[in-house]
């Protein structure tokens, strides 16, 4: 069943799901969409609001069949019947007596295959104006048929927001000193971030009972595992830091000077990301995985490829789903790899795969100009002539930079890197590197030490791309010339005429700032 194209109206902070669900009855909305992964929070919320209005409130499920926990009334052939259909025909009867009723459906989206129902909740949807009877669907997802589509609104009940988060930690730690103390409450309360009111809870507890406070080790943890399950993005756990990584000293500064002015910015001025465009094995993806653990954010891992789906209306679903993930567990870095593979014929989408890859595109292209949350986007790309030209637009990224083939100097700090890494001797030979990436530089040395063998020898079985793909690597100099930021130096980086080692010679200026 296909996505619905209604419009779906966020609650935020100050617009609460009984907020808004109370506008919308009082405007006579009478049939509401609520989209949660929280459907017993998101029930009771509905429940305060109708006891609060005194309206009549039915709850509906296929297990337990209609309930009144307001008024505890039972109507005769309806309470017990576990037939959405039954109980939707009896809502005449459900709101006899009752000024304004709701009648709430549990996972209603799984029933409307049946023709029968469809007529039904729409007869009742356009008669509930005049008796006042409104049907409102829980559901995890929003799949509204088409005969229904103008007959509903959509509400969003957000995962909760960082003061929701911390108030849920306050009662969770009711005892001295399990809270922890200084900068740590916050980066708990960032790590709980993208989980919904029971996970954070349950998160909380473990916690406390491994290390008798809260840490958001604990935090980072249980959301892994939890992002797994969705299967839609992941969180990249390593260790890798910008010591492990020569060269890019531009790129480098440019990034942390964007995002830790951040914490002293506005909303209105928050980083976007950058594009790195390079030859394979330049250590693009190794600073992405880096770039988190410098910042003390997570790297939210977003692979296009996989949001792909065989269903009718699953990828785009799925592309919006991911993005709302990334932007509830903000700040953080989301990491997108070779998205020239990922968007590949988008431009021609319509006449191969009935444009889901251009609606894909569409939609990632909207998120990376309009979202305000605290995210860096950090997207890599080994071909820029496969991406849409629309995509690397000002005010999309704050910078797309070319990361070319180390030079000299990068090389001798990449190769102190990994001869310190693999516990091979500093000053024995090394092999003519020409033209060598800086993971040609750690193969050779990760050889060494696996065959015990000197730098000479293990370089015999290194291949550089730059044999291999030589006329592509001098392509994308020549089309990053004047087009990108160079990652080593400021200012654009330019093809000069005069290459020196396979590397172009450049002005040195300062690093960070273009």
């Amino acid at each position: 069943m296909a996505k619905s194209n209604t419009p779906t109206l966020r609650t935020t902070n100050s617009t609460t799901l009984s907020t808004r669900l109370h506008e919308l009855i009082s405007a006579c909305f009478t049939g509401i969409w609520i989209q949660t992964h929280e459907p017993h929070e998101a029930a009771r919320e509905i429940t305060d609001l109708c006891r609060a209005e005194n309206w009549r409130l039915g709850i509906w499920n296929c297990d337990s069949g209609i309930q009144f926990p307001i008024e505890q009334i039972a109507i005769p052939g309806v309470t017990e019947t576990q037939d959405p259909l039954a109980v939707v025909r009896a809502l005449p009867q459900v709101s006899q007596g009752a000024g304004t009723t709701v009648l709430l459906f549990e996972n209603l989206h799984r029933f409307l295959g049946s023709v029968e129902l469809i007529q039904a909740v729409a007869r009742q949807a356009i008669a509930g104006k005049h008796n006042r009877a409104f049907i409102v669907v829980l559901a995890p997802v929003t799949q509204i048929p088409p005969e229904l589509d103008k007959l509903f609104v959509c509400v969003d009940h957000e995962l909760p927001d960082h003061a929701q988060l911390e108030e849920i930690a306050r009662g969770v730690a009711t005892q001295d000193g399990e809270l922890p103390s200084g900068d740590e409450l916050p980066r708990v309360i960032d790590a709980a971030k993208g989980l919904t009111r029971s996970e954070a809870e349950n998160a909380y507890s473990l916690s406390l009972v491994r290390h008798g406070t809260l840490k958001a080790e604990t935090l980072w943890e249980i959301k892994a595992g939890q992002l797994k399950k969705s299967g839609l993005v992941s969180i990249h756990r390593g260790s890798e830091s910008f010591q492990q990584l020569g060269g890019l000293d531009n790129l480098k500064a440019f990034c942390l000077r964007a995002m830790r002015r951040q914490s002293e910015g506005t909303v209105s001025n928050r980083p976007r990301g950058v594009l790195l465009l390079s030859p394979p094995g330049c250590g693009k993806s190794q600073f992405a995985k880096a770039l988190g653990n410098e910042t003390g954010r997570p790297t939210v891992v977003l692979d296009v490829g996989n949001l792909l789906g065989s269903l009718v209306g699953q990828s785009e679903s799925n592309i919006r789903a991911a993005l709302k993930l990334a932007d509830a567990m903000a700040p953080c870095v989301v990491f997108c790899d070779e998205l020239e593979k990922a968007l590949a014929g988008a431009t021609s989408s319509g006449q191969t795969d009935s444009g889901v890859t251009a609606r894909v595109f569409g939609s990632l292209l909207t998120w990376l100009n309009d979202h305000e949350s605290d995210v860096f986007f950090v997207g890599t790309c080994n071909d820029a002539s496969k991406l849409p030209p629309e995509f690397a637009r000002a005010e999309r990224f704050d910078g797309v930079f070319f990361v070319d083939l180390p030079g000299r100097d990068q090389k001798d700090g990449i190769w102190g890197i990994y001869t310190r890494h693999y516990g091979l001797d500093a000053k024995q030979a090394r092999p003519d590197d020409t033209n060598w990436t800086g993971a040609e530089i750690k193969s050779c040395c990760r050889l060494a030490s696996l065959l015990d063998v000197p730098l000479i020898q293990a370089a015999q079985n290194v291949v550089p791309v730059a044999v291999t793909a030589g006329d592509k690597i001098e392509g994308l100099r020549q089309w990053a010339s004047g087009r990108c930021l160079s990652a080593d130096r400021a200012g654009v980086y330019s093809r000069s005429e005069g290459v020196s080692g396979g590397r172009v010679r450049r002005v040195v200026r300062e690093p960070g700032v273009n």
